[in-house]
């Protein structure tokens, strides 16, 4: 018997997958790369409207202008901290944030150090003091007059400084009668001061007492207008006394007879 010999099937050629998958990934890659590049210069991706907001001594074109950002750049490549560190450079900002909204819109959100009092310069020009001392000009800016004006204060006096960081610890409500606050050192007290209030009423204190002394003021002018008397002086130091307009004129007077 001749032996048969067997010969082995031929398998039929499989297509490469690997090629095809390779074609596949670069078309899409493609693609993807094509409507990138026709996203980023279309109108969609760009920034049409910028708002500032929370500005109030410092002025929007300020704002805008330090920050860098313009109608028509890209909404994608805004570099938040950069911007922030910018704003926040301005004298009278405490902080910045920005808020983006898909498509187009950034806002620039701001916080001022809070203003606590105002001052006239040498020029005549009006300046808001904040918390530290510091004067913002206000040419420009319609800034209502809500707080105290320091009047008589050489610009840099370190009691002028105490004197606005006591200010700014204290609550705005108890501020709202006080209209003017001038210095009046005595040999006893270099920090005493004089306040002229809408009220009609002068009250005598220090810079260390004052935070103290303005949380009962108001209840003793009520208490005194109570009383039919709407003019005086308060002299809230150590112990406390007020005395009548009409009682201070005839003391003065009896100063002058002696």
């Amino acid at each position: 018997m001749s032996a048969e010999r067997k010969v082995p099937a031929i398998k039929p050629a499989r297509p490469k997958k690997r090629t095809n998958r390779k074609r596949v990934i670069l078309l899409v890659v493609f693609f993807v790369t094509l409507l990138a590049i026709l996203f980023f210069q279309s109108s969609i991706s760009k920034i049409s409207e910028i708002e500032i907001v929370g500005y109030e001594m410092v002025s929007a074109e300020e704002i805008g202008q330090v920050s860098g950002i313009t109608l028509g750049d890209s909404f994608f490549t805004i570099k938040d901290r950069e911007v922030i560190a910018n704003i926040e450079a301005l004298q009278p900002v405490r902080e910045a944030a920005i808020h983006k909204k898909f498509p187009g819109y950034v806002q620039i959100e701001v916080t001022e150090h809070e203003r606590v009092a105002f001052t006239i310069n040498d020029q005549g020009a009006r300046e808001a003091l904040l918390a530290d001392g510091t004067a913002v000009p206000l040419e420009g800016l319609a800034i209502p007059l809500d707080r105290p004006i320091l009047s008589g204060w050489e610009a840099g006096n370190p009691l002028m400084i105490e004197l606005c960081s006591v200010l700014g610890s204290i609550a705005e409500p108890l501020l709202d009668d006080i209209s003017e606050i001038v210095p009046d050192p005595s040999q006893a007290y270099e920090d005493k001061i004089r306040m002229y209030t809408k009220s009609q009423f002068e009250v005598s204190t220090r810079i260390a007492l004052l935070a103290e002394k303005l949380q009962y003021f108001n209840l003793l002018v009520q208490e005194i207008k109570d009383q039919d008397i709407h003019a005086g002086v308060f002299t809230l130091m150590e112990q406390d006394r007020f005395l009548p307009v009409e009682l201070e004129e005839e003391e003065a007077g009896n100063n002058l007879a002696e």
